[in-house]
């Protein structure tokens, strides 16, 4: 192993060697090393910027809580779950890695979830940007009780600061 692989958590390390496989990088312990290094960078923005919003970190989200939710997949991708309003979710879903196997970006302003969300699971959707995500490393919820305005609001902005830090991580590790 290496000196980052070794410091991202052991369940992840499959999920980065297929991102590897699958990715532009090559799928040598170099390339390792930087998705390695990439993850655990992306990791630190989403863990600072949910602190700086005041976000909580949830293991577990019921399909029916009202509540936003952002989240953080083993893939480094991100997804905004606007509350939950008349049954349905606006869920932007956005690939912020190397993947070459999933989507840049998708959304659905009618959205609904096939099942609860909970950590090291996959989300499914019934209705959604896409049928299903790799599995969640981190969910976070607003503290405050806010409107779901306010909620949306909030969440496309944390969304937005944490998306353009990571790209500019992967540009830094692709220059690496």
């Amino acid at each position: 192993m290496g000196e980052y692989l070794d410091q991202v958590p052991e369940n992840l390390h499959g999920h980065i060697r297929a991102i590897a496989k699958a990715s532009k990088l090559g799928d040598d312990e170099e390339s390792m090393e930087k998705l390695a290094k990439g993850w655990l960078d992306k990791k630190l923005v989403f863990e600072e910027e949910i602190d700086k919003q005041e976000m909580e970190e949830i293991d577990f989200l019921s399909k029916d809580d009202e509540r936003g939710v952002l989240a953080m997949t083993y893939s480094g991708s991100l997804l905004n779950l606007g509350p939950l309003v008349d049954g349905t979710r606006k869920v932007v879903y956005t690939s912020v890695g190397f993947r070459t196997d999933a989507p840049d970006s998708a959304e659905n302003a009618k959205s609904k979830l096939a099942k609860d969300i909970t950590i090291d699971d996959i989300i499914e959707f019934e209705v959604g940007p896409v049928k299903s995500t790799s599995k969640i490393f981190k969910i976070a919820v607003l503290k405050n009780d806010m409107s779901p305005e306010e909620q949306e609001e909030n969440l496309t902005q944390v969304m937005t600061q944490v998306e353009e830090l990571m790209l500019d991580v992967n540009k830094t590790v692709m220059m690496e």
